[in-house]
């Protein structure tokens, strides 16, 4: 029986991670997913959050998305995002201070389109600050 599956972790500009692993959790577009090995094929969308690799080693591999797409083969898990960043390569400062930034922007905001952009950039700024609190708990 096989015990990993192949996981790719893919932003806009980099491979941010590539290798066996023996479970990975991520938030999906209607809630937390869990994948192991032979999990049946699935293709959805994911939200702004988390995504946790337990390597093959016992350790684990901790990035944030500002959401994306998840294609699930039975040996095979993708993650693709325009934004991806390494756990231990978030930065709560600039994350707090984008944050405020997108508050102040919906404050301002002239119309629909304005609001929309603020409203997103505010969700996945309080998604990276959460994700960041998250992956400083599990060190």
């Amino acid at each position: 029986m096989t015990t990993t599956m192949h996981v790719d972790v893919v932003s806009a500009e980099e491979s941010i991670f590539s290798g066996e692993a023996r479970f990975v959790a991520l938030p999906g577009e209607a809630g937390e997913l869990g994948i192991y090995p032979r999990h049946t094929p699935l293709i959805t969308r994911i939200r702004p959050g988390a995504v946790r690799i337990e390597k093959e080693d016992g350790t684990e591999e901790f990035v944030f998305v500002a959401g994306g797409l998840l294609e699930v083969q039975p040996n095979c898990v993708t993650v693709l995002s325009d934004t991806a960043i390494r756990g231990k390569d978030l930065d709560e400062a600039k994350a707090t201070s984008a944050k405020a930034l997108a508050e102040e922007a919906l404050k301002n905001a002239k119309n629909d389109i304005d609001i929309a952009m603020a409203q997103s950039e505010l969700a996945v700024m309080a998604a990276q600050i959460a994700a960041l609190r998250k992956y400083r708990q599990k060190k």
